[in-house]
């Protein structure tokens, strides 16, 4: 499979749509079944809070592949994205509530490539904060 988008049909600026993850206490234990990641700052908030978190927060590993989703779903192919980075800046805390917390990215295309690439930049925020800085994916599009 191949991106859907064609490389032709985008321009530096185009915005992909928007989109929100929700985090719950109970996605947090999912993902470290998943991941064999069962550091209690994930889901034991006495360890996180001894620890000087504010409260359980989010593995770095799932706030990021949330985030990839934006770009993925935009081209229709997961095996477009060649290249991903982060850096991590501030945690997703999760709440132990019903709501739980949410995962805000927005992203768009920065710059045009060789070989039918492009830069895509995201921007990812929980909680109204910045959560991961010079989140940045490189595509190769139709």
């Amino acid at each position: 499979m191949t991106a859907k988008i064609a490389y032709d049909d985008v321009e530096v600026g185009t915005e992909l749509p928007t989109q929100t993850f929700p985090v719950t206490r109970a996605t947090l234990v999912q993902y470290a079944g998943a991941s064999g990641d069962f550091n209690p700052i994930h889901w034991n908030e006495k360890f996180a809070v001894e620890v000087g978190l504010p409260d359980v927060i989010a593995h770095g590993m799932f706030t990021m592949a949330e985030a990839i989703r934006v770009v993925t779903d935009w081209t229709g192919d997961p095996a477009a994205v060649v290249e991903y980075g982060v850096r991590f800046t501030k945690p997703v805390v999760v709440p132990n509530d019903d709501k739980g917390a949410t995962i805000e990215v927005s992203a768009k295309v920065a710059a045009k490539l060789d070989d039918h690439k492009v830069r895509v930049d995201l921007t990812v925020t929980s909680d109204e904060r910045k959560v991961l800085g010079m989140s940045r994916a490189v595509v190769r599009l139709a």
